[in-house]
């Protein structure tokens, strides 16, 4: 038996193919949101979250809490623009951005406080405190 080289015609085709699926990746779409990236962890008393808007100028930016969810809203401008044919590459987003995000725990929402510092919005909300638990104790009635 005589052995046959074998090459799948679509190998032709993979660059074709990594060129659809780059303009398809949502890094490299107009898209109408912005998604900023967070990080959320929690000491002893507060919940922090961190959000990563460089650039983002703070009087645009809105923060709320409800129901243990903080919104973060507002709007990344974007202060050149060229003619969209010239771009080789466009991953710089503009635009407005809207992001929900449940906390892990129970918060003050009037306590929160904001702090912006090198393109970095560091949100901190004080943890609504645990009632204690408290051991109750069953009494046996006297009986008669």
């Amino acid at each position: 038996m005589a052995l046959i080289k074998w090459t799948p015609s679509f190998l032709e085709q993979l660059d074709e193919f990594d060129d659809i699926f780059n303009h398809m990746s949502p890094l490299s779409q107009n898209l109408p949101s912005v998604y900023p990236a967070l990080d959320i962890y929690q000491d002893d008393k507060n919940i922090i979250v961190e959000a990563q808007l460089a650039g983002v100028e703070p009087k645009n930016v809105e923060l709320s809490v409800k129901n243990d969810v903080l919104v973060i809203k507002g709007t990344i401008e974007k202060k050149t623009e060229i003619d969209e044919q010239n771009y080789y590459r466009k991953e710089i987003r503009s635009g407005n951005f809207n992001r929900s995000v449940a906390l892990p725990a129970t918060v003050i929402a009037d306590k929160a406080e904001a702090l912006y510092e090198n393109g970095v919005l560091k949100i901190t909300i004080p943890k609504e405190k645990k009632e204690q638990k408290k051991e109750i104790k069953i009494k046996l009635a006297n009986k008669k």
